[in-house]
């Protein structure tokens, strides 16, 4: 009986283009479980037993915050489901800083790319692209890597159906434009089944694991593999960087509609979601500081 809400619940939330693929999981888990003790009904003692099986104090919080939102769902209907107290498992969620990119450390990556060996063949060329495109875009690194020929238009890229199930239009800037024509010219050699913008040159889908590997490889190799007892960046560290850059460039009076702009740009859901990719600059320190003393100063001049 539980399986069957929790199946409803999935289905009617993928409508609203949520993939949710961690929740079926763990809510299918939970109705299992839920139903070897008899019940067919979310009750809060088994939720917390449920939750607490998990080995670390994270997992078990994301499991119980994944049954605590399906509950309240499913309780509208029917009032015999019970919500789990929510702060039962307290340990705090982190979230990692991310590295913001200095231009010439940009720079530096896309040189050090360009040195990759084969030297002469499509591989120095496609890294160099691909990261070029998620600095200058924003992608998320499974975006670009799902790219193919066709989705390149004139008024941009085409991103298909990603995380939130939407498709969305993302413009180029006319120097990303031309790199990545160019680009093309070369993938068009390396031929292969596949209609993927980048290939390696075997013609096959570049994969998140070696692109990853090999982001970290060239980080190395200019120096940034440390930074003052942080972690090394990430890849993902990229899509940070293109959305701060953006922001920076943005007319101070402009802020409110470029944030909505950016999230669509950006693929969000909600715009909540995109300012955790908003992390302190000096240049928008600088900005704030400014916007302050002016108003400060008008309404000191105010009678």
């Amino acid at each position: 009986m539980l399986k069957h809400v929790v199946s409803a619940y999935l289905s009617l939330r993928r409508v609203g283009g949520f993939q949710l693929e961690q929740d079926e999981g763990l809510l299918l888990s939970y109705a299992r479980y839920a139903s070897e003790r008899g019940e067919d009904h979310v009750r809060a003692t088994t939720a917390i037993d449920w939750a607490g099986q998990s080995k670390s104090m994270r997992a078990r919080r994301i499991r119980l915050r994944i049954l605590i939102r399906f509950a309240r769902h499913v309780r509208a209907e029917d009032p015999g489901h019970e919500i789990p107290p929510d702060h039962v498992f307290s340990a705090p969620i982190r979230r990692r800083l991310p590295h913001i990119f200095e231009p010439e450390e940009i720079r530096r990556l896309m040189e050090a790319a360009g040195n990759l060996s084969p030297e002469g063949s499509l591989t120095p060329r496609t890294y160099q692209t691909l990261f070029g495109l998620l600095a200058s875009c924003g992608l998320r690194v499974s975006e670009a890597l799902s790219l193919k020929v066709e989705d390149i238009t004139m008024d941009g890229l085409l991103i298909r159906e990603t995380k939130f199930r939407k498709t969305r239009l993302v413009p180029m800037h006319e120097s990303t434009e031309r790199a990545l024509k160019e680009y093309l010219r070369w993938r068009q050699e390396a031929g292969g089944a596949t209609g993927h913008v980048f290939v390696s040159p075997q013609g096959e889908p570049f994969t998140y694991p070696a692109v990853s590997r090999t982001f970290q490889k060239l980080l190395q190799a200019i120096g940034l593999h440390e930074n003052k007892g942080q972690p090394a960046p990430r890849i993902h560290d990229l899509r940070h960087t293109a959305t701060v850059r953006s922001l920076e460039g943005c007319p101070p009076d402009q802020v409110a509609n470029h944030m909505l702009a950016l999230s669509t740009y950006l693929g969000h859901s909600k715009l909540a979601n995109t300012y955790w990719y908003i992390h302190a600059t000096p240049h928008l320190m600088v900005g704030i500081a400014d916007a302050c003393a002016r108003r400060s100063q008008i309404e000191g001049e105010a009678p």
